[in-house]
Formats: structure tokens, C-alpha cells, sequence
């Protein structure tokens, strides 16, 4: 007896970060969720060791969120990726390559990523609301 065929055309698997030119494997591919959330972790105790400086005795509350914008918003204009990016291998692909990112830029997508929803707020290839209105995207630096 010969194999049984399915009739039905092939299906075209969907390839992420494909529409915003990244390559499906390697450096440059769109990075997904786990290490994006080990990195903000990483930015967010950080910043509140930072702030834990100043007003130490006393826990910092919310002045962990301004040494979390400042720090994000300075790495990334400097760097292109922050402490946690750097940590886990990503880094911000900016709508040019090759270019520095602009500093409105980096404080719109840390005032957004602050919110958190718009963070949440996703699109077929995982990118949070604050990464579309920036034109940006987190991808693998390797």
C-alpha cells in the first residue's frame, strides 16, 4: 500500500520578526519572551540597588522607577541595550542600522515600558506596544 498525501497546500509558518527585515536565526532575530523578562528583571533590581544608595536607611519605594528610566534611557542612547540586555545577549535594533538611537526614542519606550501594560500589549511577533511606537525591536546580539 502507498503513503496517504494530504490534499491541502503547505502550510507557510509564519517567521518571526520576518516583516521588520530580521533574520529567523542568529545575531539579529527577534528575541523572545524569557530572556526579555530575566533582562528586565535584572534592570529593575538593579535600579533599585541604585536608588537604595540615596535613601538608604529607608527602602527606596519609588525612586527605584526614576534610577530604572535614567539608567534604561542612558544605556540605551550610549549603548543601544541596557545592564539586563547586556546580561542576556540582546540589544535594541534601532529602525536604522547602524545608527545611534534617538534619545526621544529611548525615553517614549522607557516611559511606556514604565506602564508595563503597554509591554504586554503584543503583536504577532511578540513586540510590546512600546517597541512599535518606537520603531524598535529587542533582538540577540549573538
Amino acid at each position: 500500500m502507498g503513503m496517504v498525501r494530504d490534499a491541502s497546500p503547505p502550510s507557510q509558518e509564519r517567521v518571526r520578526g520576518a516583516s521588520l527585515g530580521l533574520p529567523a536565526e542568529g545575531p539579529g532575530r527577534l528575541a523572545t519572551w524569557n530572556p526579555r523578562i530575566v533582562a528586565f528583571v535584572v534592570d529593575a533590581i538593579s535600579a533599585a540597588f541604585v536608588a537604595g544608595l540615596f535613601t538608604a536607611p529607608d527602602l527606596p519605594g519609588n525612586w527605584s522607577l526614576v534610577s530604572f528610566a535614567a539608567v534604561t534611557v542612558v544605556t540605551l542612547v550610549l549603548f543601544g541595550q541596557t545592564p539586563g540586555m547586556r546580561v542576556m545577549g540582546l540589544r535594541l535594533a534601532h529602525p536604522r542600522p547602524g545608527a545611534r538611537l534617538a534619545p526621544w526614542r529611548a525615553v517614549v519606550r522607557t516611559a511606556l515600558l514604565c506602564l508595563l501594560v503597554p509591554a504586554l500589549l503584543v503583536d504577532a511577533d511578540g513586540r510590546g506596544l512600546h517597541d512599535r511606537l518606537t520603531g524598535t525591536a529587542v533582538v540577540h546580539e549573538r
